[in-house]
Parts: structure tokens; C-alpha cells; sequence
């Protein structure tokens, strides 16, 4: 039997718009679950314009950067660490494009065709790197130990 392919961890969001409506994180989550992804951590977390500013530093010459810092900051949010092999592809596959009409139009079941309201208002974060699930991880679960989530639960 060939050996399992070791899991990789990634960063999700279920931004605002989704965690206004009380029902959609639990219904978004068994959706999350139904794909075998593994739930290592999750926080719920209520930004100040400075987090946002900060997490989305490398977006601030863009035009769309206020009103990311904006809609980010406009109520409570999810930050979640998600594992299993491929968990980068395969949560940004889930998630769909970042363009919630161009989900609607090319890829239906995606979460934020269901979901996602603009271009902006999308719904879901997803790291698009290994490097980029660490950095933001850290940011988000700065005391999360990686080695010793490999040596455990990492390590199936």
C-alpha cells in the first residue's frame, strides 16, 4: 500500500457578510468537513483598522484597498486552519473564484458563487501558497506550533 500523502495546513476565512448570518458558518463548515478537510483551529475575531491595514499590507496601492479595510472591519469574522493533503488547492477550489458573478457563471457549487455578494464582499479568504498559509497563519494563530501539530495530528 503506498505510503498517505502527509496533510498540508491553510488559512480560511468566512469573512463578515458570511458571519452576519448565524446559520452559514455551521452550514459552510459541514460543507468544509464533507470535503475531508480537518478543523485544527478556528477564532472568531472582531478587526480594528489597524489588523486590517496590516494584513493586507501588500494590497494598500491598490484601488481596492480601503474598501477591503472597510468591509473587514465591518463586523465579526472566522479565521480558520484547515488540513489535508493538497489543502491549498483544494480549499481555493472550494471557495472559487474571487469574483462571485464569475463563480456564479463558471463554477456554480463553489462556495462563493453561494455565497459571495461583490468582487470585494467575496466572502472567503483562501492562502494561495504554502509560504503565504504560514505568514498568515502566524498572523492569525501566532502561538499555533506547527511541530508539534506535525508530531501529533499532523503526523496521521
Amino acid at each position: 500500500m503506498p505510503p498517505r500523502p502527509l496533510p498540508q495546513l491553510t488559512l480560511a476565512l468566512f469573512k463578515p457578510d458570511v458571519c452576519a448570518n448565524p446559520l452559514l458558518p455551521p452550514r459552510i463548515l459541514d460543507a468544509v468537513r464533507a470535503r475531508d478537510f480537518d478543523l485544527v483551529a478556528l477564532r472568531e475575531l472582531l478587526w480594528a483598522r489597524a489588523d486590517a491595514e496590516q494584513f493586507y499590507a501588500e494590497h494598500r496601492d491598490r484601488f481596492f484597498f480601503e474598501r477591503l479595510c472597510g468591509y473587514m472591519t465591518s463586523g465579526p469574522f472566522q479565521a480558520l486552519i484547515l488540513s489535508k493533503p493538497d489543502a491549498i488547492k483544494s480549499w481555493r477550489a472550494l471557495i472559487g473564484p474571487t469574483h462571485p458573478v464569475r463563480a456564479r457563471l463558471n463554477s456554480p457549487d463553489t462556495l462563493r458563487a453561494l455565497y459571495g455578494l461583490t468582487d470585494t464582499r467575496n466572502s472567503f479568504h483562501g492562502s494561495d501558497s504554502e509560504k503565504t498559509a504560514w505568514r498568515e497563519i502566524g498572523f492569525f494563530f501566532p502561538e499555533f506550533d506547527v511541530d508539534a501539530w506535525r508530531a501529533t495530528a499532523g503526523g496521521k
